[in-house]
């Protein structure tokens, strides 16, 4: 009988441990698109990124955009994508003048998707990189449905975020 037990604890922890390492081993979908631009500077950009309530001037893909409140961590901001419904985008990375990053949590099935954008200023010019991370056990629904979508068209808005600072700052 005590044998029993023993055959029936080790399997009941081997279970446990597989479902364990299956949950903490999830696989982690990853995006970037980079480029460098002249003639524009970092503060333009990054007063453009903070406005959050006017995205929709350079960013064709949002119908509208509402933050209340400051771009800081912790705050959250709803968006409406062009043909979609409302999403609630939680900032959670800020290094002011320089980067930030946003988190979408979907459901049905459950993801997340993190969006982070990036400005370094290199001999050749500022540098705009944008990456999007996906993770959760419905990853590869919102993948399809939204995130490669933005990771198509990430080059597109860089441009036209770059073109709405060139045109303020003349």
């Amino acid at each position: 009988m005590k044998s029993i037990i023993k055959v029936f604890s080790f399997l009941f922890l081997l279970i446990s441990f597989i479902k364990t390492t299956e949950a903490t081993e999830e696989s982690v979908w990853k995006k970037s698109s980079s480029k460098t631009y002249t003639d524009v500077n970092k503060e333009d950009i990054w007063h453009l990124w903070e406005d959050v309530n006017n995205w929709p001037q350079w960013n064709k893909g949002i119908d509208s955009s509402q933050i209340e409140g400051p771009f800081i961590v912790g705050n959250f901001f709803k968006l409406t994508p062009k043909g979609g419904k409302e999403v609630k985008i939680v900032l959670t990375e800020i290094e002011e003048g320089s980067k930030f990053t946003d988190c979408t949590t979907f459901s049905d099935p459950d993801a997340e998707m993190y969006d982070t954008h990036v400005m370094e200023e290199t001999s050749e010019g500022l540098r705009l990189t944008n990456t999007l991370v996906v993770t959760g056990p419905g990853q590869s629904v919102w993948i399809e449905r939204v995130a490669q979508h933005l990771a198509d068209n990430a080059l597109d808005k860089m441009d036209a975020l770059v073109q709405l600072a060139r045109e303020r700052n003349k």
